[in-house]
């Protein structure tokens, strides 16, 4: 008999209640509609299942909370943008499991990207490239270029490696809010909006990832967060 195990989770009148991880289903996920579950080994299957129906999580990134989505469901994109509010022109940045995962989003390696990734990946630090004919435009916002980043955390990796080796990770708070530091938070955004929040505990950053274009030799900064423009400078 399969091993079952109960964590506690967080319906959407904001009661306690218990689920078990051993027994649930999609049906039963919306049965439910929002719950707060424990990211463990037992749940990374039903997440998965969640993420490849279409349907859009929050979890902990290893910066603040994101929404994650499979990012080739154009569906899914697009009611992340609804989510959040998001003016269409404004692209949506990936997170992926394993460096080999970049390969299905940029098209072209400046030496910028290969050596700015090189030296801080995995890590805080997002780069943009050109995309992958393949990535959807609700992904680029019309661009052409896409923003990835490899994280510096082994259970998040773990996670999208689960869902796939890739998820969106826009930020889990309604457009010009402040960004979600803990599930209850994204909870408050979002309440029954979402299919399921992933409870990675607090975040472990008080600042965004750090932006980087990297389409040219010159790198160009979007962004400045966790990692330092001047570090950035002394690596190129």
């Amino acid at each position: 008999m399969a091993l079952r195990e109960k964590r506690r989770c967080v319906a959407a009148r904001g009661e306690f209640s218990f689920v078990d991880w051993g027994a649930i289903n999609i049906s039963r996920l919306t049965a439910l509609k929002q719950m707060i579950a424990r990211q463990t080994s037992a749940a990374l299957d039903q997440i998965a299942d969640i993420v490849a129906n279409g349907g859009v999580i929050a979890f902990r990134t290893d910066t603040f909370y994101g929404l994650g989505a499979d990012p080739f469901n154009r569906r899914a994109v697009q009611a992340i943008k609804q989510l959040k509010g998001r003016e269409d022109g404004k692209p949506i940045l990936i997170v992926i499991s394993d460096f080999d995962q970049v390969h299905r989003f940029i098209v072209e390696f400046s030496p910028a990207f290969t050596g700015l990734a090189k030296r801080f990946w995995p890590g805080p630090l997002t780069l943009i490239g050109r995309t992958n004919p393949d990535v959807p435009d609700e992904i680029t916002a019309g661009t052409k270029t896409v923003g990835v980043r490899l994280p510096n955390d082994d259970k998040v990796r773990a996670l999208v490696r689960a869902c796939g080796g890739a998820l969106t990770a826009t930020s889990a708070n309604p457009s010009h809010a402040a960004p979600a530091r803990d599930a209850p938070s994204v909870q408050e955004y979002f309440g029954d909006t979402i299919d399921l929040i992933v409870d990675g505990g607090e975040a472990t950053s008080d600042q965004p990832s750090t932006v980087v274009d990297v389409m040219s030799d010159e790198p160009k900064l979007i962004r400045e967060g966790v990692i330092r423009w001047a570090q950035i400078h002394q690596a190129i």
